[in-house]
This record gives C-alpha cells, structure tokens and sequence, in this order.
C-alpha cells in the first residue's frame, strides 16, 4: 500500500493533509492525483460516494494553482450548496501551508451580492453549483475565459437534478484549452453525452465496479404492512442504541411527519428538506455532525452533498424507483473501511425493486425479522448497564452535590437504588412494548419478480384489499418533465396521505399510467379535481386493467412520438 508521499505531491500539501490524518491515498486518489500532476489529458473518474474523489481532485489543482495572479484559474461544479460548502473547506485544509490560494463559494440560497464582491477581490478556484455560476457568469461577475481547469464533481448528480442546460451553457463558453475532469458515480448516457461533447479523448479512470455497493456494507429488508413502516422505523432505533444514521424518505411531507413524530416520541431527531432556509439546513446538519442528532430525516434532493464520517446505518423508509438512488443513498455508511448497515423498510409490492437493486449493485439482500418487544428491552436494559460500567466519575465534580444526594436515598437499600435507577431510563420502553404484536409479514419475493411480472397473488381486484390495484390515466408525461417520483409525490401530496401503496408506472411522453391501492380509489379521483401541475390542469381518469385495451389506451401509430419509459 503506497502512501502519499509517493504520488509526486510537494511537501507543503504533505504536511497539511498529514495533519488531517491522510496516510495512504484511496484507490481513486492513487490513480488521479499523478495522472493530474503529469499530464493535461482530459479525465473521466469513476468511484462511488465517499472514496475521496475531493482530494483526488482537489490537492493536485492546489499544487498546481499560480497565487502570483488574481485571475480564475479552475471552475468546480457541484450538485449542492452543502456539498460546494464542503469542497471549499477541503481545498482551504489542503492549501494551510501553501501560498494560499483565494477561493470563492457560490451557491444559490446566499447573497448574491456577497459572492459577486469576493470575485472582484480575486478568485483563482470558484466552487459552485450550476445555477448560481452560470448566472454570475451571464451578469459578466465570473470570468471563466482563461481556466486551465473545469471540475465536474457528482456529474450524474446534477444531471439527474435538471442542470443539463446550465452545464451545456458553461462548457460551451469555456476555453478549448482547458483540462476537464469529470468525477462521477455512475456513467448514465447524460452523462456519456457531456463526455462526448466537451472532452477532449479523455483518460477513463474506474475504481470499483460500476454501480455497485460498497463491500463493507450489509444489505439488510424487514417486510411489513405500509402502515406499519413507521412503528418498523422505531424498532430498528431502538434495537440499536448507538445508531448514527439517515432515513431516506421519498417526499419532504413524509420527511416531516417522520422527523415530527421522531422528536415527539423522544428519539435524537430532525429533519433536512428542501422547505428550509440556508440557515436552518446549516444548523441542523452542524447539530448533526456534532453528534448531536442520531437520526437524520431527508429526502433524496435535500441529502445530496452530505458527507458526514462515521455512520451506522443508511435506513431507506421508501425503497426508492431507481437502483443508482439506491447506490447513493447506502454510499454514505461503510467509509473508510468502517462496516455500515443499509437497512430497507419494505411492503409486499417492493419485491421487483429489490431484484433490481440486486442486479444492480450485485449485492444480496438479506431478509430479517423486526426484533420483538421483548428483544428490544432486553437489548435496551443491557446497554444501559454498559453505560453505567463505563462511566467515568469526575469526584471533584460530584463532591459538593454528593451530601445532599445521600441525604435524599439513604434511606433505599442497594436493590431498591437499582430499581429506580433503572426504571427512570428504561420504563418508556417497558411501557411502550409490553402490548407490542409482531408487525413482520411475509416476504413474499414474487409479488414482483426480477422481470416486472405480477404473480397470482397479485391479480387485480377492486376496493377492500389492499393487495388489489386501479390502474389511472393522467394527462401529464415526460414532456413535462415527469419521472415515477414526481408522480408519486403528486399522489401523497393532494391526497395529504402518506400509506398509498403505488404499482407499476409507465411514464409516455404527454400521458402516463400508474397503479395504486384500490381502497384509495376515491381519495385519488376526488383528490385530482382542479388540480395542477406547473400550472398544467391535470386530467385523471380510472383505466382498464393493463392488457384490456381502451381507445385511450390503444399504442399510438407514431411509437416514436409516445415510447414508453417503464420503472
């Protein structure tokens, strides 16, 4: 195993990223921090979430940047402002005893005003999203006709939030000279497009096996009933006292209903979504870094960029509809050679979601059983006596309290002390578990298999069985930019109900079908009335059963004008 004083750094970078406790390079640092140190190839690097790609990046730029001119010299583009934030700090880590260059942060969500100031101080590195940077360019604030070097960092990622535009925009008005680096989880054919466009035969870099999962993680699923997922989430907390970790919803109303009832029922909680202003975001996830929170709430848009150490667990109380989500998601626990826990609260029609990931990532899921009330206190009680063996007593501290404290329970015999010690921490899981059922179900993989195929128990019926489906038709489709999550999060937030148990999805280019829980057949019609999206009327009707054509649904003549994307 190399270590970084062999990949050609100079020794004040050495020094400053020693401190930071850098020994051994990771294997994705080890193969671009000399490839950019020697040549101006272009370079496409492929390496899931958490495995350094900032560094890689970012100490060969610090050593190769001219602080003698106050002229821009290197553009990175990121998905977040969380991560922007994140990026800066790194490369001022990195550059503690160099000459210093000046780096600016710009992100939407701050003072505009602000970022364009420290510009005409002098930038040589800007860091920002793509939003913000193209718009500082546009008002003539962001120089960016001289750079040696443009950063794609999370390229997938920002593609995958609508700044297809805004990059084209960028790249398209940057020198030809340059030297692009495209840093990427995975390789989706956005992505390949950028490549072909803008690089220049780019060196391909790949750490890993593309979309797979992290070796050191466990792929863990509990199968419950939708309306018990939330009971399944407290189970899993309190089974493992010392968690550390994010639950990853699929719309910011379940982010805050979870996080609310989180809080309310005592747990180290809160919630990151897109609702709350910069401020907020800062304070929650500093709270959050601290380890101050044990359980953090967010959806997939609100997490993106979070880079925090040391995680336990990655809880996905939605299963999300694409398996590369999945793969950013579970990135975030297992780092540094640390085991983590990506945990899946699943119902019965989450089976082909599972196969997917599976076949993505080449990992197996590992189906377990909610511990039961019993299981819990036990574990609970046990850990607390950890804890009271291992505390370590300040006596100088305690000293003047300590009278009156014997004073107050002298009067209780050893056994008695204990008892009330005990039950002060431990009677509201006593209490809440006494009654506790078992909430597992079976895991029935074939609901749906690996190819989308329905099996026998999952025919069609009408209202009363939560296993029976209606099929609808809405008016909108991927011409209006609709994807299975925005669909889905549609549904949840004009029926204001989080338990409706969404089917198959077929988005076309100017309608769609999705399938959902007959029992809500009502509440979905009546919902839909004069409702909008982005200003569009929406149009709702009830369709035949997938294979009993109507005239709506009869397959168009033109099968380019409407193809159809499954999910």
């Amino acid at each position: 195993m190399i270590k970084f004083e062999e990949l050609g750094l100079s020794k004040e970078i050495l020094q400053a990223i020693s401190e930071m406790g850098f020994v051994h390079p990771t294997p994705i640092q080890e193969k671009t921090i000399p490839a950019l140190l020697n040549q101006e190839n272009d370079l496409i690097a492929l390496a899931q979430t958490g495995t350094g790609k900032t560094a890689g990046f970012g100490l060969p730029i610090i050593d190769q940047i001219n602080t003698d001119t106050k002229n821009v010299q290197a553009v990175i583009l990121c998905p977040t402002r969380e991560l922007c934030i994140q990026i800066s700090n790194d490369l001022e880590s990195y550059s503690k005893y160099t000459k210093s260059p000046s780096i600016q942060a710009v992100y939407g969500g701050a003072s505009i005003e602000n970022q364009i100031k420290g510009l005409k101080k002098g930038a040589n590195i800007v860091v920002g999203t793509p939003g913000r940077t193209l718009d500082l360019i546009k008002r003539k604030a962001l120089k960016i006709d001289h750079i040696q070097w443009l950063v794609l960092d999370e390229a997938d990622e920002m593609l995958n939030m609508g700044f297809r535009e805004e990059l084209d925009d960028i790249l398209q008005n940057t020198p030809e000279t340059k030297q692009t680096l495209l840093f990427s989880a995975t390789m989706p054919n956005e992505v390949r497009r950028i490549a072909y466009t803008y690089m220049h035969e780019p060196e391909e870099i790949s750490v890993g096996k593309k979309n797979s999962g992290a070796e050191n993680i466990s792929h863990h699923y509990y199968m419950v009933k939708a309306s018990d997922r939330y009971q399944a989430l407290k189970r899993v907390a309190d089974i493992n006292p010392d968690i550390y970790g994010i639950v990853f919803c699929r719309t910011r109303m379940d982010t805050k209903d979870i996080a609310s009832k989180l809080i309310n029922d005592g747990y180290s909680a809160d919630a990151l979504h897109g609702d709350l202003s910069q401020a907020q975001r800062d304070q929650v996830m500093d709270r959050f870094r601290r380890n101050q929170l044990q359980l953090l709430v967010a959806t997939d848009v609100a997490a993106r960029g979070i880079d925090v150490n040391d995680l336990t667990h990655v809880i996905n109380y939605n299963l999300p509809d694409d398996p590369e989500v999945y793969v950013h998601r579970t990135g975030r626990t297992g780092r540094a050679g640390k085991q983590g826990v990506a945990i899946s609260i699943c119902h019965a029609r989450d089976g082909k979601k599972i196969s997917a990931v599976e076949k993505a990532t080449g990992k197996k899921f590992e189906h377990k059983s909610l511990p039961t009330g019993e299981e819990i206190c036990e574990k609970r009680l046990y850990n607390l006596m950890d804890k009271i063996e291992r505390i370590e007593i300040d006596e100088e501290q305690i000293a003047p309290y300590w009278p009156a404290i014997h004073k107050k329970l002298d009067w209780l015999d050893r056994d008695e002390l204990l008892k009330r010690f005990v039950s002060v921490e431990f009677n509201r899981f006593l209490d809440y578990y006494k009654n506790a059922g078992d909430i597992n179900v079976k895991a029935d993989r074939n609901e749906r298999n690996g190819r989308g195929e329905r099996s026998e128990s999952g025919n069609r019926g009408r209202k009363g069985n939560p296993s029976k489906f209606t099929r609808f038709f809405i008016n909108i489709g991927s011409t209006q930019r609709v994807r299975p999550p925005q669909l889905i999060g549609l549904v949840n937030d004009l029926t204001n109900t989080r338990n409706i148990t969404i089917g198959s999805i077929e988005i076309m280019k100017n309608f769609s079908f999705f399938e959902a829980d007959s029992e809500f057949e009502g509440l979905i019609m009546k919902s839909f009335r004069n409702a909008q999206y982005n200003k569009e009327k929406l149009s709702l009707e009830i369709a035949k059963p997938k294979g009993e054509w109507s005239d709506r649904d009869k397959k168009p003549k033109d099968k380019k004008k409407n193809r159809k994307k499954r999910y």
